[in-house]
């Protein structure tokens, strides 16, 4: 059973990022904010041990999504990295939602590259 008291962090407004488990992000539109979503925070989580994390992006070619997984905290990198097409099915491959599939169903259909 998970206890969320044992994960707050000292000032009481957030989790520790060792408690979570799995990340899902949608990439957000602009320059800094493609950057930031596709790389500043990947590393991060990486860097943090989040065991899986999901990119969700409208901004590569006619959409993307990404998975990544077994995280390197000391290289700050993700070893497992799974990319498919809007339209395709991608799934996550451990963590809390293992096996669940991310496809056309959430992302709509790829779009013209």
């Amino acid at each position: 059973m998970w206890d969320a008291e044992e994960h707050v962090t000292e000032d009481g407004l957030g989790f520790d990022a060792s408690a979570v488990r799995l990340i899902v992000e949608v990439v957000s539109p602009g320059g800094d904010g493609i950057t930031r979503d596709r790389t500043r925070k990947r590393r991060a989580y990486a860097r943090a041990g989040i065991p899986v994390h999901v990119l969700i992006d409208d901004h590569d070619g006619g959409g993307t999504v990404t998975v990544l997984s077994a995280p390197d905290p000391e290289a700050a990198i993700y070893a497992d990295e799974v990319r498919t097409a809007y339209g395709s099915g991608a799934t996550v491959p451990a963590g809390p939602a293992k096996g669940f599939t991310i496809g056309e169903e959430i992302t709509g259909p790829r779009r013209g590259a």
